[in-house]
Order: structure tokens, then C-alpha cells, then sequence
């Protein structure tokens, strides 16, 4: 390990701000072992507490239509697609009751940019849910899906989000976030928001007082200079609002996209990432491992790189599998990957209240 990466490991752990620069060191280096044990150090700082956490969810996709056309994307399909579908309203309450079954109390709700849904049908859907399971809470509506219903409706997205607000949502998740640089985004999601109005949507949800995700999905057409800037961008909103309950990085998958000539990025790359990322986002109190997209050993062995919860079980998830990854865990297999990493497993909520 080089002097410099040392030195600003030992600024990280010291509380000290790294700046951009100092952030690209660490994603430069190849000393692995040092960044998890400076990241694992941090960690520990933050929570010292002797246990980990996880939640039980389920990933809803009201629709898969959407106008977006992604190049990352196996999942959406285009309006008229015989393919394309909106979830039934007694489809969806079957999925929530089997939720509430396995110990859920929350479902991530999202769909594509669908042209023809307003805003009116997702607030009797939100007002439906609430109304047949008010123990439910709704993680739902990415930020581009936002965007989508305010330009629609003709509406701003601050009305948007009010009115979605009053009719049951819950958190909004940070989906769509994919590399916050427009250069970037120009390549992999050109019909989607802006870096800079992804960011406005969260600040304008976090003005209302609520809370929300922020994501992070790389290691497809990004440099690792454009990952910095797009922790830097996460950094200096929740600076403003403290609005982000979590940091939530994963690995594209190219499995059956436009970019499936894409070399798919392994745990290595992982690890660093997340480790760098826990170092820079010295604001985040949570850091979420993503073995849906690693593994469960990968997912296990992130709690040792900076994260702090090991992610949802996902009693369902289509996005990623759709892009070939199906990896598939219990409630008792996750548990027992965090007390095999050293610590007790705890449930929580999506605002990281620990449930038992």
C-alpha cells in the first residue's frame, strides 16, 4: 500500500472529510485488505452495537411498461408489448398478504414510465393499499418515475410528491440514481431525469419531510472518477436535508440488455467500491450489502467492507433476474450469515428501527 493510500485511510478513520481526489485514490488502490479494515473500523465507530440488520420486503413491480428504453434494463417493455402488463388489484393484495405472512411490513413498489397511468390511478392504488393494510409501509415510486408523473400531469414535482405523500406513500426509494453524471447518463438511460433532477425530486421529498434511499448502480460505462462524483452529489444533499436513510451500491447486470457485451463486474470490484464508499459518504449512517446481486458469501463478507444491514430477504425480485442473476435466500440463512460474520441478526423497518 502506497503512503498516500495510507494516509488517507487514516483521515477517513479519523472522521476527517476525504475530498474527491482522496475518493479516487481509494478507488485506484489495490489494497484490498486495507480498505476493508479502514472501512470496517468506520463502520464500527458508527455502529458499535454488537448486531446487523435486515429487513423482510418485496419487490412489487406494478408495471413493466415504460417509455424509458434503458440500455441496462432486461425487465421493461415497450407499450404495446404483448409482454407488458399492470399488476391486477387482487394480484397485488395477494402478494401483500403473503408478505405479511413471512414477517413483511413493507413493499418496494415500482413499475416503469408508463404513458398511460396519472396521477389520480396512483393515488387510489396508494389510498387501496392503506386502506387494506395499514401496517404496510410504501417504499415506492423511484425518482424518474416521479419526474414521469409530474410531466404528464402537468403538475411540479413537489405537488406530486405532497399528493402521494397524503394519499399513503411511505419512503421514497432511490432508484433510477444509476451514475449521477450526465455523460453517463446519456449512454445508458438518455430518456430518463437529469443527474441534477434526480437530486431535486429527493430534495423536494426530504422538504416534506420525508425520507428516503439513495443507490447506486456501476461498473458499467462510468470511469472511477464518475463514481466519486456521483458520492460526492449523494454527500452534498444529505449535507442539506438528511434525507437518505441508506447507501445502497450494486453491480450492473448485462445479462440479456443492450450492454450485455459488457464485462460483468465480480466481488471484487464490489468489495472496493463499497468500502470507498462507506470511507466517503462520512454522512451516511447506514451502508446496505447487496447479495441479491453478489451472492449470500459476498453479501456476508460486504458486513466486513463498511456495510452495516445486510439488505432486504426480497421475497421477490424481477429487475435483476430478468438480467440473469436469480440469487435466493430465507429469513434463517440470512440470519445465519450475519452471526457466522460476527454479529446477532435484527430485523428492522425501512427507517432502520430495530423490530426484533
Amino acid at each position: 500500500m502506497s503512503a498516500s493510500v495510507a494516509g488517507i485511510l487514516d483521515r477517513a478513520v479519523a472522521g476527517r472529510r476525504l475530498s474527491p481526489a482522496e475518493g479516487l485514490g481509494l478507488l485506484e488502490s489495490h489494497d484490498l485488505a486495507a480498505l476493508a479494515e479502514a472501512a470496517d473500523a468506520l463502520t464500527a465507530q458508527r455502529h458499535p452495537e454488537p448486531y446487523r440488520t435486515y429487513n423482510i420486503d418485496r419487490n412489487v413491480n406494478y408495471t413493466n411498461i415504460c417509455t424509458s428504453g434503458c440500455r441496462f434494463c432486461a425487465f421493461s417493455r415497450r407499450p404495446g408489448d404483448p409482454e407488458g402488463y399492470v399488476l391486477a388489484c387482487d394480484e397485488l393484495d395477494r402478494k401483500i398478504e403473503e408478505t405479511i405472512r413471512l414477517g413483511g411490513d413493507q413493499i418496494l413498489l415500482q413499475g416503469g414510465l408508463h404513458p398511460d397511468l396519472g396521477l389520480d390511478w396512483y393515488e387510489q392504488l396508494l389510498r387501496g393499499i392503506k386502506r387494506r393494510f395499514p401496517q404496510i409501509n410504501v417504499h415506492g415510486f423511484s425518482p424518474p418515475e416521479i419526474d414521469h408523473l409530474a410531466r404528464i400531469s402537468q403538475l411540479p414535482a413537489e405537488e406530486v410528491l405532497r399528493r402521494l405523500k397524503d394519499a399513503g406513500l411511505g419512503s421514497l426509494p432511490g432508484g433510477g440514481a444509476e451514475i449521477l453524471v450526465d455523460r453517463v447518463r446519456r449512454l445508458v438511460s438518455p430518456a430518463k431525469v437529469s443527474a441534477e433532477r434526480w437530486l431535486d425530486i429527493c430534495r423536494a421529498w426530504h422538504a416534506l419531510g420525508g425520507r428516503g434511499s439513495a443507490t447506486m448502480m456501476f461498473a458499467h460505462l462510468e470511469t472511477p472518477a464518475e463514481r466519486i462524483e456521483h458520492l460526492d452529489k449523494l454527500r452534498g444533499l444529505q449535507d442539506r436535508t438528511g434525507g437518505f436513510t441508506a447507501f445502497i451500491p450494486w453491480t450492473f447486470q448485462p445479462g440479456h440488455t443492450p450492454l450485455a457485451h459488457l464485462p460483468k463486474a465480480g466481488a471484487l470490484e464490489y468489495l472496493k467500491t463499497l468500502a470507498a464508499s462507506r470511507l466517503y459518504l462520512d454522512n451516511f449512517a447506514n451502508v446496505q450489502a447487496s447479495w441479491v446481486t453478489q451472492g449470500l458469501r459476498i453479501g456476508q463478507l460486504a458486513l466486513r467492507f463498511g456495510a452495516n444491514d445486510m439488505g432486504s430477504l426480497m421475497i421477490e425480485e424481477n429487475v435483476v433476474a430478468a438480467a440473469g442473476t436469480r440469487f435466493r435466500t430465507t429469513e434463517e440463512a440470512l440470519r445465519r450469515a450475519i452471526t457466522q460474520a460476527g454479529y446477532a441478526p435484527k430485523r428492522r423497518d425501512v427507517f432502520y428501527t430495530v423490530r426484533g
